[in-house]
């Protein structure tokens, strides 16, 4: 799976760890940023990583800040993105099983390294489900399509 990466300062370091991670899976990894802990500004990589996966130049997207928040707002102002913060295993589970979210957003403030790498291989690894699920998906395109 190609998989789009990108963090403000604040999630830096986590990115780094997610992002060895994932190439130790065997997953290829866009990396848009940033590169240190010098202070930056969360939507622009937001904007890098939603665009590559709206644009299908990647097949989903992480995003990493102080608490997820700001990333997930950010990325979901973009047609076709499903951005969902995700906590814990369960809500990664359940973003990929009835919300076929493409994008996952994670706080570097408040998850530990190793709860949030367990949150990424959930979330890679759990297929969408489809069946009901599907036609709420339709029902947020519709809504995307109503409220450009």
């Amino acid at each position: 799976m190609k998989v789009a990466i990108g963090s403000d300062h604040a999630g830096f370091h986590l990115k780094e760890k997610i992002k060895e991670f994932l190439l130790s899976k065997g997953h290829e990894v866009l990396d848009f940023g940033t590169n240190s802990e010098d202070s930056t500004h969360y939507p622009i990589f937001a904007r890098d990583v939603a665009l590559a996966v709206q644009r299908g130049e990647a097949d989903r997207g992480i995003l990493v800040c102080g608490t997820g928040i700001g990333m997930s707002i950010t990325a979901n102002k973009f047609k076709g993105i499903r951005a969902a913060l995700c906590l814990n295993e369960y809500m990664a589970r359940m973003s990929r099983l009835h919300n076929d979210a493409n994008v996952l957003c994670l706080g570097d403030r408040v998850l530990g390294v190793e709860l949030a790498l367990s949150i990424v291989e959930v979330w890679i690894e759990t297929p969408f489900e489809g069946g009901r699920h599907l036609k709420r998906i339709d029902l947020i395109k519709e809504i995307e399509k109503e409220n450009p």
